[in-house]
């Protein structure tokens, strides 16, 4: 476990981390990095993994050491070589322990001589972390298999074995041998015109962490939206994805204008299957995204302006451990909410940062304390349970608070210079905080207090003086949502017909957590809620309508949790189902039916659920509730 000491930085009095070594992560930075990595892999479709050679380029820091210690998780390693400056070769012994329940299995490498390169021959595991292997049926063409990576938090160690930690950058160049007429992209700079010729060769020149090692394999057209950019994405949602993504120039530069040049050559986008776990992923140069996005509106490509924003704060400035994650997800937010004012108007800005605060407020009491700071103190928790709306929105309303004090313009100049400084680089909290006193508490004094940044960072909960925007929509909402419950103002009166996603996401999160049944089958009778192809509308429909003892949504409920596999879309609706026996009957049910098409991601999280929910209802973890026939 990391250990924290403290010192003073100015005014502020901070904690640190004493060491550089991350609790999620066996690597010894302090001895020995990883500087470049040359991967040469072979997908192989029929037994569902990757054989890999990954030489790993190596950076010495201590004369003395002996061992290299890698990160793998379920890794089938068949050698390990030394790579002398000369180029010769030379086994290495090696020892890979038993797999531990977060981090996988070590690897330790016997190096006495400290070669300049180790190389490792491995294959992955069919049920590997960070790999999803698709067959043929469970794609939208039907025809071809497909597979694609998430590697964030850690799970890049599934498919590759290196020093898993967002404190470690280095470059990379892949070779990767595929079948015929599949297309493979990874993250780094794409050839839109590159033919299916079963060879490609990717190379990322910008030092990265190697939760942004991204690959991705299948049936994949191009359609090129500007002179920089591109969407990929199986035949029968290629067009469609262009039409809904065709502003994706106009947000590079809106957000040149703000931060400065975007560093990264191109940026495209892949549409993934719906069965990718989360709404976007940042991967340099390839944007990986939900295909839940698409409802033809453009209402919901603030994801893209989202993961577009990261090539800022996340890609190109980087949280040096996953405690200081709000450093990525946090001003990711921030600069995502501009670029959507700048191209949408302030309305829908507003609209979305109004939303998350209200989630926020609603969620934020019922965290553990030490789960509402931004960086909080060392905690035993998975890496993934890092990514919290605490990251998100806390951390995107604290910059908000810094605009509104010390004025656009002003913030402006000061992120835009916090980029540049800290451009290629991983840091913590603190480091960031260092960044922050000289450049704008001191600059502009009277404005904020070291005080309130202190109580931001690293008090729990919301600060009472957090400003909050005003928007007139949700205000009328709100009375309409009070009239409706009141049994004032019938269903199909309300004002309902020229509502964007956002609204209707803000009316339904305001239902109360029981509704009472009668009025969500008079909602439904009137604006047909139950099938929406909207997919932020569903998850919240049949939420509402599960909790109102509503059965006749069930089938609806299950096609929506079969059909879609990103997890902040799917866990609330079988979160709503095990709240009863005769729920969790049902939710199993669906599950077995639909858990061959989920990422491991996402069976991980059901599963974690599911024994949750056992536990809650019947007091026996191995036990199975009662089924009541549903």
């Amino acid at each position: 476990m990391r250990l924290l000491s403290t010192f003073a930085l100015g005014a502020f009095l901070l904690p640190i981390a004493a060491h550089a070594d991350d609790p999620h992560s066996y690597a010894r930075p302090g001895q020995v990095v990883v500087t470049h990595l040359d991967l040469d892999l072979k997908l192989d479709f029929p037994h569902r993994q990757l054989d890999g050679v990954a030489t790993l380029t190596l950076h010495w820091k201590n004369p003395s050491v002996t061992q290299l210690v890698l990160d793998t998780s379920d890794l089938k390693i068949a050698s390990v070589e030394a790579v002398d400056a000369d180029g010769k070769t030379r086994t290495l012994r090696y020892e890979l322990a038993p797999p531990g329940r977060q981090l996988g299995s070590k690897l330790t490498i016997e190096t006495p001589n400290r070669p300049r390169a180790v190389r490792i021959a491995y294959t992955t595991s069919p049920g590997a972390s960070g790999l999803q292997w698709l067959e043929p049926a469970q794609t939208a063409g039907g025809t071809q298999p497909f597979m694609f990576s998430q590697s964030e938090s850690i799970h890049a160690r599934s498919w590759v074995p290196l020093q898993d930690s967002p404190a470690i950058r280095f470059t990379w160049h892949a070779h990767v041998t595929a079948p015929q007429n599949v297309r493979v992209v990874m993250s780094a700079p794409n050839d839109p015109k590159h033919p299916l010729d079963g060879s490609f060769d990717f190379t990322q020149a910008h030092p990265v962490p190697s939760y942004l090692l991204a690959i991705a394999a299948g049936d994949l057209q191009v359609r090129e939206t500007g002179p920089r950019s591109a969407v990929y994405a199986e035949p029968s949602v290629v067009d469609k994805a262009a039409r809904e993504f065709s502003d994706t120039e106009k947000m590079i530069e809106t957000a040149e204008s703000l931060y400065g040049s975007y560093r990264w050559g191109r940026y495209d986008i892949l549409v993934l299957p719906p069965s990718f776990p989360f709404g976007g992923m940042e991967n340099p140069n390839m944007t990986f995204a939900t295909p839940t996005i698409i409802v033809g509106d453009k209402s919901l490509v603030s994801v893209i302006s989202h993961e577009l924003a990261h090539s800022w704060s996340g890609n190109l400035v980087t949280a040096a451990s996953w405690r200081d994650i709000w450093l990525n997800e946090g001003i990711t937010t921030y600069v995502q909410g501009r670029i959507t004012e700048a191209l949408y108007g302030r309305r829908q800005a507003t609209e979305e940062t109004l939303l998350a605060i209200r989630n926020l407020q609603k969620t934020i009491g019922a965290m553990p304390e030490n789960s509402q700071r931004l960086a909080p103190e060392p905690r035993k928790v998975d890496a993934d349970d890092e990514l919290s709306d605490v990251a998100y929105d806390k951390g995107s309303w604290f910059l908000r608070t810094l605009e509104q004090r010390f004025g656009r313009r002003a913030f402006d100049a000061y992120l835009k210079g916090y980029f540049d400084h800290f451009a290629w680089r991983s840091i913590t909290t603190e480091q960031m905080l260092a960044y922050l006193e000289p450049n704008l508490i001191d600059k502009y004094p009277g404005r904020m207090s070291r005080d309130e940044v202190k109580e931001w960072v690293y008090g729990a909960g919301i600060p009472k003086d957090a400003p909050i925007p005003d928007s007139p929509r949700f205000d009328a909402i709100d009375k309409e949502r009070a009239a409706f419950l009141a049994g004032t103002l019938a269903a199909d009166k309300l004002d309902a017909k020229t509502w964007n996603t956002q609204e209707w996401m803000y009316f339904l999160d305001g239902l109360p957590d029981q509704p009472q049944p009668a009025k969500m089958q008079a909602l439904d009778a009137a604006w047909h809620l139950t099938g929406t192809p909207n997919a932020e509308i569903g998850m919240r429909w049949y939420v509402h309508a599960i909790a109102a003892g509503d059965k006749a949504v069930w089938p609806a409920a299950a096609g929506h949790v079969t059909h879609i596999g990103r997890l902040y879309l799917t866990m609330p609706v079988y979160k709503a189902f095990v709240k009863t026996p005769e729920g969790f009957a049902y939710a199993q049910q669906v599950y077995a039916k639909a858990e061959g098409g989920y990422h491991p991601l996402t069976r991980m999280a059901v599963e974690r659920l599911f024994a949750k929910a056992r536990k809650d209802l019947t007091g026996d973890t191995g036990a199975k509730p009662a089924d009541n026939g549903g």
